[in-house]
This record gives structure tokens, C-alpha cells and sequence, in this order.
């Protein structure tokens, strides 16, 4: 089965009080191509890469897990966001990125792309934003589609134009991944469960909340299930919701529309389950770096052995650092 995820590359440039500034590959697209293709997935990552130090460590990093790199376009610099941590670990962002995607043709894959991930700034951010939706649409009849706005306020312009975007991706995926902050900032005010109601009404099958340490919810039109987080080591929380995404989308592999529309309670928990055990390997270590299929199945049986890093190119280091509950 193959993979098409279209989305932004970012160097993140994580800063941590009282240590020297990290930059590590990143972007929640290209997380989420990264952890497919760590989790043994055809992968192709439609983008956009400036030919300059961060462009080359960024490319290295995806192509050495095995993902596929399709380019449209050359930027004038490689996108790039400043990482804060506080004390527990978790992130903010300060960004300088520009989006301006002109591939008009889908990228030339080995087997024809049967499942198609959009999100984050790419999915609303114009002009390339259209070259998206358009490449989706014309994907759409063969191919399942997912979507996570990872909502990034300062860049999404206007808040009644970023909700109507947004939206807009929601009604054309089949499934979708917000996080409890997204929906706070997109419906001020409303319960994720409600929220998560609504945007089945626009056409998705199934939609996914993360809520950090307190787990995960999967909503469908007839099931609603919840799930917890599993105690993990948060060295940062960079990364933790895309891995989440890729760990979801190799669990469904497969499943056509009528596969999701007919996933029952059991199969939510054991997705949520899957997805909950790859953020938590990911929080363990510095930077995006999801696991692989042997990491995850560990830390699925309860191996109680810390994950071994991924392949170089990633940067940062692993273990130690705060406990605590997953952040996504």
C-alpha cells in the first residue's frame, strides 16, 4: 500500500534553558511521512526544500528512514521554527515559513497512492494551500484521506477564515486528528466531543482528539471511546501528536471508506492503544523521532526496555529527563 503525504518540511530548532540550541528535521507532515516510513510504509512526501544546510539535513534525515521525496518547487531558505521548552518539556513555537507549492500532477510513485495525508500550515496556507486541496481532490476517488489542521495561531490569519479552511480539509478527509489545544483555539468554548459531532456531519468517518497525559478519544457515528495515555519519560514533547498520526494511519492501512465507517469499540481502543504507545516512545527522546515496528510492538508488550535511537540524522539524545504522562 502506498502513501502520499503533501506538507511542510521545518527546521525546528529546539532551545532548552541552559542548553545549546538543536535543530532537528521537522514539520508535521514530514513527521508523519517519517513515522510511516519507520513503521515499514511506502511513503512519498509531496514538499518543498531550499538547497541550504537545513534543506540538506532535512532530506538526509527523511530519505535515510525511507521516505520518497517528491519536491514542489525550491524555496529561497528552508522553513524554519524556533522550539521553546519550559520545564516540563513542552513546546512553543516561533516561526519564519512560506508555502508556495506549484506541483501540478501527483508525484510518480511505485504503486498507485491509496492513502493521501494533508495538514498544518500546507493544508491553509495560501497560495500553495490550493495546489493541496486540488492534488486531494483529483486523489480523492481511489484513495482514503486523513487530515490534522495542527493549529498554529499565529499563522493562520484571521480566526473566522482559519475555522472555514479548516473545515474545508475536514470535508474532504475521511479521517481526522485535532488535539483538545486545536479544538480550544478553532471553537472556543466547546466540549472536543461536540466539536468532534459536528465535523462528522461535514464527512469523515472517524475523528480523533488527543488530550496530552489525559489519553486520547476516538469518535465515529456510533462509538465513542476513550482511552488513557501510558506513563512515559518526556524528555520533549516535539513530534508526539505526528507520531500519534503515522502509528493511526499503519493501523487502518487498508481500510477502504467502508472499512472506517465500520470500525466498532474494540478496534478504536486498539488504535488508540497503538497510537498512544508511538507518542510515548517519541516524548522519551529528544526531538520528532517516532519509533520503528520493533520499538513499537516493545513498548506495546510491555518489554520495560527503553527504545534504542533511530537512525542518524535526527540529532538530540534519548532517555532520562521528566516523568509525566504523554504529551500530544
Amino acid at each position: 500500500m502506498s502513501f502520499l503525504v503533501i506538507g511542510e518540511c521545518v527546521a525546528d530548532i529546539v532551545r532548552d534553558p541552559g542548553a545549546a540550541d538543536v535543530v532537528h528535521p521537522g514539520g508535521s507532515p514530514a513527521n508523519v511521512a517519517y513515522g510511516l516510513a519507520r513503521l515499514g510504509r511506502d511513503t512519498t512526501l509531496l514538499t518543498q526544500l531550499a538547497d541550504d544546510p537545513s534543506g540538506r539535513l532535512i532530506a538526509g534525515h527523511l530519505t535515510g528512514a525511507g521516505v520518497r521525496l517528491a519536491v514542489g518547487g525550491v524555496p529561497a531558505r528552508t522553513p524554519s521554527a524556533v522550539v521553546s521548552l519550559d520545564a516540563r518539556g513542552h513546546a512553543s513555537y516561533a516561526f519564519d515559513i512560506a508555502w508556495t507549492l506549484t506541483a501540478g500532477e501527483p508525484p510518480a510513485t511505485p504503486e498507485p497512492v491509496r492513502h493521501v495525508h494533508l495538514g498544518s500550515l500546507a493544508a491553509v496556507t495560501e497560495p500553495g494551500a490550493a495546489t493541496v486541496l486540488a492534488l486531494t481532490g483529483r486523489l480523492r476517488p481511489t484513495a482514503t484521506v486523513s487530515y490534522d489542521p495542527n493549529v498554529r495561531p499565529a499563522l493562520m490569519g484571521g480566526h473566522a477564515t482559519a475555522v472555514e479552511r479548516v473545515e474545508r480539509c475536514v470535508a474532504l478527509a475521511d479521517l481526522v486528528k485535532a488535539s483538545d489545544e486545536d479544538l480550544a483555539w478553532l471553537y472556543p468554548g466547546e466540549a472536543p466531543e461536540a466539536v468532534a459531532a459536528r465535523w462528522l456531519g461535514l464527512g469523515p468517518a472517524v475523528v480523533l482528539v488527543t488530550r496530552g497525559g489525559s489519553g486520547s478519544l476516538a469518535v465515529t457515528r456510533d462509538h465513542t471511546v476513550a482511552a488513557g495515555a501510558p506513563a512515559a519519560t518526556v524528555v520533549d514533547t516535539v513530534g508526539a501528536g505526528d507520531s500519534f498520526m503515522s502509528a493511526v494511519l499503519d493501523a487502518l492501512a487498508g481500510r477502504d471508506r467502508a472499512g472506517l465507517a465500520a470500525l466498532g469499540p474494540d478496534d478504536l481502543a486498539r488504535v488508540l492503544a497503538r497510537a498512544a504507545a508511538a507518542a510515548a516512545v517519541t516524548v522519551s527522546r529528544s526531538g520528532a523521532r517516532p519509533p520503528d515496528r520493533e520499538e513499537l510492538d516493545a513498548a506495546l508488550g510491555g518489554a520495560g526496555r527503553p527504545p534504542r535511537p533511530p537512525p542518524p540524522g535526527g540529532g538530540g539524545g534519548w532517555g532520562g529527563g521528566r516523568a509525566g504522562g504523554v504529551e500530544l
